[in-house]
């Protein structure tokens, strides 16, 4: 199993959901993966919901705020990377031409983190731990197992990502043409970044969390009778299993794969 009591420094450690509609949306992934939910309080009368599987924290649920609602932001899966010291990743990333959007800030006795915007415009969290060092469990089905950045200018991301996490970026090709970058952290496959295609070039740059199943098919109906949608698959992706990517109802959009995974 994936259990997790540490994570190196520029590993994506925790997601958490971003949606209008906190009940409907706990409601839909408790029933697809089996997650259970447990409010929490988060200072200010505000709720932050946890989300368990057999009792381990996978990831967070969030409802978005008034302010976000009134620019129109939509639901959204947000990823997070572990850091020794959030403050300095944030300096380093305005250094490396990134935007802070939000300085590093304490989240009660759990961590300190800093919201940050590459050059290309997607936005993360980097993630100082304390009380939480992130999710307990990874890569088993019903847990997060890849992040994955859609972007319009792969070697400006990938200057930038190397500058900040120190990650390797290992190129796939087609046509001697780089189509996929294999994100590597501590000798541990941990991601990829990918280009947007030209038929996506309105569609503004994001990170898409993935998460194990055991049928990438069995998933994709699971998804559309709870109400969600099918964006694209099930597709094989060589030997390595087959992905979909789904909208929830609420229209924030994740992936899930089926294949081997580490430990």
């Amino acid at each position: 199993m994936g259990k997790r009591e540490h994570y190196e420094p520029g590993t994506f450690s925790w997601v958490d959901l971003q949606t209008p509609d906190p009940e409907a949306a706990k409601s839909f992934y408790c029933d697809l993966f089996g997650w259970e939910a447990e409010d929490m309080p988060a200072g200010d009368a505000a709720t932050y919901t946890m989300m368990r599987l057999d009792g381990d924290v996978i990831c967070g649920l969030n409802e978005l705020s008034s302010e976000q609602r009134e620019q129109g932001v939509p639901p959204y899966w947000f990823s997070y990377v572990n850091v020794e010291d959030a403050d300095a990743a944030a300096a380093q990333a305005r250094e490396l031409g990134g935007t802070v959007h939000a300085e590093a800030f304490d989240v009660l006795d759990a961590g300190r983190m800093a919201i940050i915007g590459d050059p290309t415009s997607a936005t993360f969290a980097v993630w100082q731990p304390a009380r939480h060092i992130g999710a307990r469990r990874v890569n088993d089905p019903g847990c997060l197992t890849w992040n994955e950045l859609h972007t319009h200018n792969l070697e400006v991301a990938a200057e930038f990502y190397r500058g900040l996490f120190g990650w390797e970026l290992e190129p796939m090709e087609e046509d001697g043409k780089v189509v996929y970058l294999v994100i590597k952290n501590a000798g541990f496959s941990n991601g990829g970044i990918t280009p947007l295609s030209e038929q996506e070039q309105n569609v503004p740059p994001y990170w898409l969390a993935y998460f194990t199943v055991p049928s990438c098919e069995d998933s994709v109906e699971r998804i559309q009778g709870l109400g969600g949608s099918v964006m694209a698959g099930p597709l094989e992706i060589g030997p390595a299993g087959k992905i979909a990517v789904a909208r929830d109802p609420q229209g924030a959009v994740f992936a899930v794969f089926a294949g081997e995974t580490d430990d």
